[in-house]
C-alpha cells in the first residue's frame, strides 16, 4: 500500500470486479487456425430438406415446372416444351392448338416448344438415288434434261426431234434424235432415191423427191413422170 492512503473493503472489492468483470483486461487465447470449421449449429426441430413440401394448390391454383403458382382461371404455360394452358380448380386444362404443317423439305424439326419448328429445310434436290444442287441442270438420258428447282423438285423435259427428211434415218450412240446419214431422199416405188435430182427409174420414167416449203414432202413419196418412149 502506499502510504497515507487509506484502502477500505469496498475499494478492494472494486478492485476484485475489475479484475474479474472487465473484458479489456483480460487477454484473449488464440484461436488455432489449423482446425477445420466449426460445426454448424443444431436447429431443433428443423426437418431434413428431403422432408420439405410445397403447399397443396389443388382448388386453389396451379404451379408450374419451376414453382409459380397461377390463379385460376389464368392461362400459363407449364414448361418451355408444353403448349398453353388455364388453371382450373381440377387442374391445369392444356389444348394443343392448331400447329401449322411442316414444309416437306424440312431435315431438321425443333420440338422444345409447343408446335414443331422447322430449323433447317433441304436444299438440294433427290432424283434416281443421287444429290443435285439447286438450279443445277443434268442429263439423264440423251433424250431428257432435267433441273432441280429451288423449292427442291425436279423438272424434267424431253426433247423434241425434228421431223427427218429421209426414209432410211438411224439412231447414233448417245444421241436422242435420229439423223439421216446419207442426206435425204425417198421412195420412188420401192427404190430410195436421192433428193436434189432427177432420178432415172427405167426407160421410160424419171422421178425426183418434191421440196416444199424449205423442206422435203412428209409423205417421201418421190413424184415420177413417164416418158413417151417404145417399151421393148
Amino acid at each position: 500500500m502506499a502510504p497515507g492512503i487509506i484502502y477500505s473493503p469496498a475499494f478492494t472489492w472494486c478492485l476484485l470486479f475489475i479484475t474479474l468483470c472487465c473484458p479489456c483486461s483480460m487477454s484473449q487465447p488464440q484461436k488455432d487456425t489449423t482446425e477445420g470449421p466449426e460445426p454448424l449449429p443444431t436447429v431443433t426441430g428443423a426437418a431434413p430438406t428431403s422432408e420439405y413440401s410445397y403447399p397443396d394448390y389443388r382448388g386453389k391454383g396451379c404451379m408450374d415446372e419451376n414453382g409459380f403458382v397461377y390463379e385460376i382461371g389464368e392461362e400459363f404455360t407449364p414448361g418451355p416444351a408444353t403448349c398453353p394452358c388455364v388453371c382450373t380448380e381440377d387442374g391445369p386444362v392444356c389444348v394443343k392448338p392448331e400447329c401449322p404443317s411442316l414444309h416437306p423439305r424440312c431435315i431438321r424439326v425443333d420440338t422444345s416448344r409447343c408446335c414443331p419448328e422447322c430449323k433447317e429445310m433441304k436444299n438440294y434436290c433427290e432424283f434416281r438415288e443421287k444429290k443435285y444442287k439447286q438450279l443445277e441442270e443434268f442429263v439423264v438420258s440423251p433424250c431428257e434434261k432435267c433441273r432441280c428447282e429451288p423449292n427442291g423438285e425436279v423438272h424434267c423435259s424431253v426433247a423434241e426431234c425434228a421431223e427427218v427428211e429421209c426414209v432410211d434415218p438411224v439412231y447414233e450412240p448417245d444421241q436422242c434424235c435420229p439423223i439421216c446419214k446419207d442426206g435425204p431422199n425417198c421412195f420412188a416405188g420401192v427404190t430410195i432415191i436421192p433428193a436434189g435430182r432427177e432420178v432415172k427409174i427405167d426407160e421410160c420414167t424419171t422421178c425426183h423427191c418434191s421440196y416444199e416449203d424449205g423442206t422435203w414432202r412428209v409423205d417421201h413419196q418421190a413424184t415420177c413422170i413417164k416418158n413417151d418412149c417404145k417399151e421393148i
